[in-house]
C-alpha cells in the first residue's frame, strides 16, 4: 500500500537530540551473511544507524537499531529482538522520526531492528525473492531479510537467537510483509504482528483484485521496473507463486504464533483532520477489508488471534504510533515467557527443498506444487504432495539407535528398521505419488 505522504507532528524527546551519552560504547559491527558494513554511526544512547551493503541485494541500504537501556552495562545479558518495518516508500528512520519508536520502547527489554524494505525511499520490494521474468534476484528480499540480517544482527549483538526471542511487526505492506515471512519462516518467529497490513495478496477474490494492480503498480510506478509483473510473476502463469507468499494461503504455518491485527476502517478519526483525509482513507478501507478477510481465515483455521478493528481511523502514522505503543508492553510480557518448541508441527510450501523445525525435506515431483508436512514430530509426521521425497528429521533420535519405522506411501504398507545418524536425525525415503505418506516411528527391539 502507498504510504501517504504528509505533514505530521513528530514527537522526540529530548535525548534524541542530544549528544551521544559518553559511557555507552557503540556495538563493534562486523561483515557477517552476507552484509557488509561501510558505516556505523552513533545518533544517541540508544539509537544506531548502520549503512550495509547486501549481496542479495547487490545494494545499499540502511538499518536503524535501538538498544534496549542499560544494553552496555550488563555485558551478559541477551535480549530478544522485534524486526519492525515501514511502509511501501517508506525507510528505515521511519519509525523513529514518525513512529514515535524510541519512546514507546525506551523501557522495553528488546532490541529494535528497523531496516530498509526499499532502495532510497522507493516502493519497495514486497519482501520476496524477485521473479524477473523467470530469471530471478537480485534483488531477493527475502533472501535479504531471513538469510542475511536476522543471522547479521545475532552475530553482532546480544541477541537471544532462537525462534523464542524474535517478534515481526510492520504497518501497511510491512504488515504483509510481517505476516509472510512468519508464514514462510515459523521455526524463526515467535510472534508477528501487522498494523494497517496488506494482509492478503491471493486467496479471497477481493484480496486478488486489490492487491493485483497494488502490487504491479508498485514496481511499475514507483520501482520504475521494466516489467509490472517483476515481482511475482504474471498471474496467469505464475499464480502459484503468489500463492506461495500469501498469509491466507499459508496461514495454517502461523498455528501457535501469537498473531496481532490492527485496522482502521477508513473513515475519520481522532488523530485526522477536521476537514478528513481522503487518500488515507481510501488506502485503510482497502486494508481494513483485508485484514477481516484474513482474520476471517485464521478463525476459520481454530487459530487464535489479538485483532484491533479500532473503527474510525486512516492510513497514517499516528494510528500505527498507537499500535505499536499497544504492542510494545504485551510483546514484552511474550518474550519473557517464550513458548517452547510445540511437540507437533506443520508446514506448508511450494518450495522443492525446505528447512522448517528442523525437518529437512527434499522432493523430486514432476511440476511445481504445495507439499504439507503435518502433525510431525519424534513419534511420526505426514506428508503431502507428489513425486519422491527424503525426510531428514530432527534430532530426535540417539546416535546410531536403530528405530522401527512405519511408513504407508505410493508403494504400500512397509516396516522398516532404520538406523538414527551421527547426529541422532532418520533419513526416511517415500513414494508420495499423488497424495499422502505416513510415518510412525517406534524405537526397534
Amino acid at each position: 500500500m502507498t504510504r501517504l505522504r504528509r505533514a505530521l507532528p513528530i514527537l522526540l524527546l529530548p535525548a534524541c537530540l542530544a549528544a551521544p551519552a559518553a559511557q555507552a560504547k557503540t556495538p563493534a559491527f562486523r561483515d557477517h551473511a552476507g552484509l557488509r558494513v561501510q558505516r556505523v554511526t552513533r545518533i544517541d544512547a540508544r539509537q544506531l544507524n548502520l549503512s550495509v551493503v547486501s549481496v542479495a541485494l547487490a545494494h545499499r541500504l540502511d538499518i536503524r537499531i535501538l538498544l534496549p537501556s542499560g544494553y552496555a552495562s550488563h555485558p551478559r545479558r541477551r535480549y530478544p529482538v522485534l524486526y519492525l518495518f515501514h511502509g511501501t516508500s517508506g525507510r528505515a528512520s521511519d519509525w523513529i522520526t514518525q513512529g514515535d519508536a524510541e519512546r514507546t520502547t525506551a523501557r522495553s527489554p528488546f532490541v529494535v531492528v528497523m531496516p530498509d524494505e526499499g532502495f532510497d525511499g522507493d516502493g519497495g520490494g514486497y519482501f520476496t525473492d524477485w521473479y524477473n521474468g523467470g530469471r530471478g534476484g537480485p534483488p531477493r528480499w527475502e533472501t535479504y531479510n531471513i538469510r542475511e540480517l536476522v543471522p547479521f544482527v545475532d552475530a553482532n549483538l546480544r541477541t537471544r537467537a532462537a525462534r523464542g526471542g524474535r517478534a515481526i511487526a510492520g504497518l501497511s505492506q510491512g504488515g504483509f510483509g510481517s505476516l509472510s515471512l512468519a508464514a514462510r519462516h515459523p521455526d524463526m518467529f515467535q510472534s508477528v504482528s501487522a498494523f494497517s497490513g496488506a494482509a492478503e495478496i491471493d486467496g479471497d477474490a477481493a484480496a486478488v483484485a486489490i492487491m493485483t494492480p497494488v502490487i504491479e503498480g508498485t514496481a511499475a510506478g514507483l520501482d520504475h521496473a521494466s516489467d509490472p509483473d517483476a515481482m511475482f510473476g504474471p498471474r496467469a502463469t505464475n499464480e502459484l507463486n503468489w500463492q506461495a507468499h500469501d498469509p491466507h494461503t499459508l496461514a495454517g504455518n502461523l498455528r501457535g504464533m501469537d498473531v496481532r491485527l490492527w485496522t482502521g476502517n477508513g473513515m475519520r478519526g481522532p488523530f485526522d483532520p477536521a476537514l478528513g483525509n481522503p487518500a488515507g482513507g481510501g488506502i485503510e478501507t482497502g486494508v481494513h477489508l483485508l485484514t477481516q478477510l484474513f482474520h476471517a481465515r485464521l478463525k476459520a483455521l481454530g487459530i487464535p488471534s489479538r485483532y484491533e478493528d479500532y473503527g474510525p481511523g486512516t492510513h497514517t502514522w499516528p494510528y500505527w504510533a498507537r499500535d505499536l505503543r499497544e504492542l510494545a508492553g504485551p510483546l514484552a510480557q511474550r518474550f519473557a515467557r517464550a513458548p517452547k518448541r510445540p511437540a507437533r508441527v506443520g508446514y506448508k510450501t511450494t518450495d522443492a527443498r525446505w528447512t522448517q523445525w528442523g525437518f529437512t525435506v527434499a522432493l523430486r515431483r514432476p511440476a511445481p506444487a504445495f507439499s504439507t508436512l503435518a502433525r510431525a514430530g519424534r513419534a511420526g509426521f505426514t506428508l503431502t504432495g507428489t513425486g519422491k521425497a527424503t525426510v531428514l528429521t530432527p534430532r530426535f533420535y540417539r546416535p546410531w539407535a536403530r528405530e522401527r519405522v512405519r511408513t504407508a506411501d505410493a508403494r504400500g504398507r512397509r516396516v522398516r528398521v532404520l538406523r538414527a545418524g551421527r547426529a541422532g536425525r532418520l533419513r526416511v525415503a517415500l513414494d508420495l505419488g499423488p497424495g499422502a505418506a505416513r510415518v510412525s516411528v517406534a524405537r526397534a527391539r
